[in-house]
């Protein structure tokens, strides 16, 4: 395959609880990214997703206590990853629904795993284009932001709230939809968030993250 030099930078997440299979994928195509990873059940695979936030999902929908499909939705809230579905079942309803959520493709077990890679292939192309984002003011933003080439060190917090931005595409974020993107269930003040912001901007610009009155953030892009 011509086009595996694209996969080197690709992080992928697969949620699978079946550990044979999850070997066997690893086996067949993990040594091809940058980083794989596996977690076996949906709630598990949420968590990781946060704090790996990988190019790219590969799920079974029929996993313990959220199963593919709703943990997919539940990732979709905070984060626009490809998610590909492994499953034994050609059921209509839940090809429909895994449409629906945006899962990207479908594959019926048993599954042939070069397959799977050549599918990967002509996603990475995408997934490249879509991962750099030139912003205002020299900024860009390549998984990690940078200024005029320059690292920005951020937090797991800040990094989460920019590629939420950065999904927004210039649409306003308001305090609600930031507290549960960054503090979940916990009871956050809007101080907190405008401190967060300001701290934000002190390692930036503050003419980067713009805020309207009532409203909320949006991200100041080219």
């Amino acid at each position: 395959m011509l086009c595996l030099d694209e996969l080197k930078s690709l992080k992928v997440l697969v949620v699978e609880d079946e550990k044979s299979i999850a070997e066997l994928l690893k086996s067949a195509i993990g040594d091809y990214f940058s980083r794989f990873d596996i977690a076996y059940d949906g709630e598990a695979g949420v968590i990781k997703c946060r704090s790996l936030m990988p190019d790219l999902i590969i799920t079974d929908i029929m996993i313990p206590k959220l199963n593919g499909l709703e943990m997919a939705r539940e990732i979709k809230r905070f984060a626009d990853i490809p998610i590909i579905v492994l499953s034994a079942y050609s059921d209509k309803e839940k090809l429909l629904t895994a449409i629906d959520i945006g899962v990207v493709k479908y594959f019926i077990k048993p599954f042939d795993p070069d397959e799977l890679l050549e599918y990967i292939c002509e996603l990475a192309v995408k997934i490249k284009k879509q991962k750099v984002v030139e912003l205002t003011h020299g900024y860009v933003f390549k998984d990690k932001l940078y200024h005029d080439s320059k690292l920005i060190t951020l937090t797991k917090k800040e990094l989460l709230f920019f590629r939420k931005l950065i999904e927004k595409k210039g649409d306003t974020i308001s305090h609600d939809e930031i507290k549960e993107l960054l503090w979940k269930s916990l009871d956050v003040s809007d101080e907190r968030v405008r401190t967060f912001i300001r701290r934000l901007r002190v390692k930036t610009s503050k003419d980067l993250i713009k805020s309207i009155s009532g409203q909320g953030y949006y991200l100041s892009m080219v």
